[in-house]
């Protein structure tokens, strides 16, 4: 059996839910490109308003000097990127980053942090803040690496609502990427974010030099976890220099394209977020995106440390394709 089989077999879903083989995740991606985003266009219709967009603005609270050797991340302090290793932001420059966020229109305010994990210490500080960006009305989301038992509960009593921790990549490919961490850890982590109560954000990253068959386990692994995860961040990966993946091959736009629709078919009732990468994206390949199926995007500010697309460019985007942010109001599907 291989690593990606006993992997999947980990996170075979409930009877009730679809299970997805890699191969049928594959055959998926092998599906003609335009009779791919219409399907993907029409299971969208289906459980979302495909005219509202869910909004979200990210944060580093705590940047660089990470001790991980992710191949793709500029905060590893194993790299000359030219990342600094920063200190815990305090909490009144956060809260007003999340005032700022608010008034433009971003109903979810995540906060990431450049650590293999927190230690309790920083889970204490953590807390005060979730609480803090709670009280302003927004939903919170953290990412702050691998959790020791308890953390979960802890945010989740603050007033945490999600918690992101990516998969990276597929199963297989894995060890290829990162070599710090295995990829049972971060199955670990997203099991106690789950006994905690928490909603999990989870997805990950395409352009890795990965197979496309390493692209089908990648979303397989998310389509798989029981219950699916709320949120799938894909990722297009940003190339900085420094980093051991600065020279990746590019991946062709319509193979980005492909993944935010068989994400979209896979787990029909998740939010699929344009995450980082969009930055290089041209505007009708950000079109064919929603047209596939995605409904989030991280939007103005920064997202970590690469660039995110400025505010007035994502407004005026959202403008040219009738896209309006997602209320409580016009999140509800034309079939409810």
């Amino acid at each position: 059996m291989t690593i990606q089989q006993v992997e999947l077999s980990r996170l075979t879903p409930h009877p009730s839910l679809e299970y997805w083989s890699v191969c049928k995740v594959e055959a998926l991606f092998e599906t003609p490109f335009l009779e791919l985003v219409y399907r993907a266009a029409q299971i969208h219709r289906e459980h979302f308003n495909p005219q509202a967009v869910q909004l979200s603005t990210l944060l580093s609270i705590k940047t660089g000097g990470c001790p991980e050797d992710c191949g793709y991340c500029p905060q590893s302090a194993r790299y000359q990127t030219g990342v600094q290793n920063q200190q815990l932001l305090e909490i009144e420059e956060i809260v007003e980053k999340a005032k700022i966020a608010k008034s433009r229109g971003a109903g979810r305010f995540c906060m990431g942090a450049a650590w293999r994990g927190p230690k309790p210490k920083d889970v204490a500080k953590i807390t005060e803040i979730v609480k803090a960006v709670k009280a302003l009305g927004m939903e919170t989301c953290g990412t702050f690496g691998l959790l020791q038992d308890g953390m979960a509960e802890q945010l989740k009593e603050a007033g945490l609502d999600y918690y992101n921790h990516n998969l990276d990549t597929a199963p297989e490919h894995y060890s290829e990427v990162i070599g710090t961490r295995r990829f049972d850890d971060r199955i670990n982590t997203l099991g106690k974010v789950r006994s905690a109560g928490l909603k999990v954000c989870c997805g990950g990253i395409v352009g890795m030099n990965e197979t496309r068959k390493e692209r089908a386990g990648l979303i397989a692994s998310l389509a798989n976890l029981d219950p699916q995860p709320e949120s799938v961040p894909i990722n297009q990966l940003v190339k900085v220099e420094g980093t051991p993946l600065m020279d990746a091959e590019d991946l062709d736009w319509t193979e980005f394209v492909r993944t935010i629709a068989v994400a979209r078919i896979t787990m029909p009732t998740s939010y699929v977020r344009l995450s980082a990468g969009r930055q290089g994206m041209s505007e009708s390949m950000q079109a064919m995106c929603f047209m596939a199926g995605a409904n989030s995007i991280f939007y103005g500010d920064k997202l970590l440390v690469t660039g995110n697309p400025e505010e007035d460019g994502d407004q005026l985007l959202m403008a040219k394709l009738d896209l309006e942010p997602e209320t409580e109001n016009n999140k509800k599907t034309a079939a409810d």
